[in-house]
């Protein structure tokens, strides 16, 4: 017999910046929109592990999105002529606009990274139009801790074996070795220039250290968890960002580091499952 996965996916055309794309998304559940956002260079294959678990699934309907440019998302047409570079102003446009796209209802977002970051400035804009934010890895600004990004995008170099190896020192030791090198597959597979414009966002464009402390949690709750061997958004560098946003929770998370959902669900969902019944005892 065919063991079948409850995971649905499906394709939506939607006109971002003026141009037309194509996105793919999963999903499985039931109940409260859970919108997740994938990590830099990733896809939304992060999230499986959260889709087949049936104490999330009863309660909540878990959405997964590939950003374009990423996973079974493709570049719009013409991008052989340009490079990419994800912006605040972008993404903070895709997400909006994927949720207006299905029709979900002050969803809850969970971020992770990037997805991470661009949860305060959803908090900030737009933050009523939310159940709950979560924000995995977040923080409103990180010191780069590698050289500059140009070799990720050479001819003479394979960008995604180096994205792979460049992540490889984020994942906790504790991690098991089948969901690391699940996480580290979806590195190596990425677009070249993909990572590289990602990362423009998370350590350039998306500075945020000047409007966080405007974010008002009343309007919207926000959570923040960050794994404790994560170098790249520290639990130093998020427990900064939360002292300037009255009402933010913070969570550092044990033997995890940069990838939760996907490094290591089994100790994620100990974090996760509190903070997701929180939100659903809320009404």
């Amino acid at each position: 017999m065919a063991d079948l996965e409850p995971i649905v996916g499906r394709y939506l055309r939607l006109p971002l910046g003026g141009r037309a794309h194509r996105v793919y998304f999963e999903e499985a559940g039931q109940g409260i929109p859970l919108v997740c956002l994938h990590t830099a260079g990733a896809d939304g294959r992060q999230f499986r592990h959260l889709m087949n678990d049936p104490e999330i699934t009863r309660h909540f309907r878990v959405l997964a999105f590939d950003m374009p440019w990423h996973g079974k998302s493709l570049p719009p047409a013409g991008w052989q002529d340009e490079e990419y570079t994800l912006t605040t102003h972008g993404y903070v446009e895709l997400i909006r606009a994927f949720i207006a796209a299905l029709g979900v209802s002050r969803p809850v977002v969970l971020g992770c990274s990037i997805g991470g970051k661009i949860v305060l400035e959803l908090a900030r804009l737009h933050g009523t139009e939310f159940r709950a934010l979560i924000g995995l890895e977040s923080a409103d600004y990180q010191a780069p801790w590698y050289d500059d990004t140009g070799w990720l995008h050479r001819p003479d170099v394979h960008g995604g074996e180096l994205a792979g190896a460049l992540m490889s020192g984020l994942i906790a030791p504790q991690s098991p070795s089948e969901t690391r090198w699940d996480t580290l597959w979806m590195y190596m597979q990425g677009g070249p220039g993909v990572f590289k414009g990602d990362l423009f966002f998370y350590r350039a464009d998306g500075d945020f250290r000047d409007r966080v402390g405007a974010i008002d949690t009343r309007a919207c709750p926000l959570y923040l968890l960050t794994g404790e061997y994560d170098f790249s958004c520290t639990p130093a560098d998020t427990e900064r960002t939360a002292a300037k946003i009255k009402g933010a929770r913070v969570t550092v998370m044990k033997e995890i580091g940069h990838f939760p959902m996907s490094e290591n669900p089994a100790q994620f969902r100990r974090y996760l499952l509190p903070v997701l019944e929180e939100v659903r005892a809320r009404g």
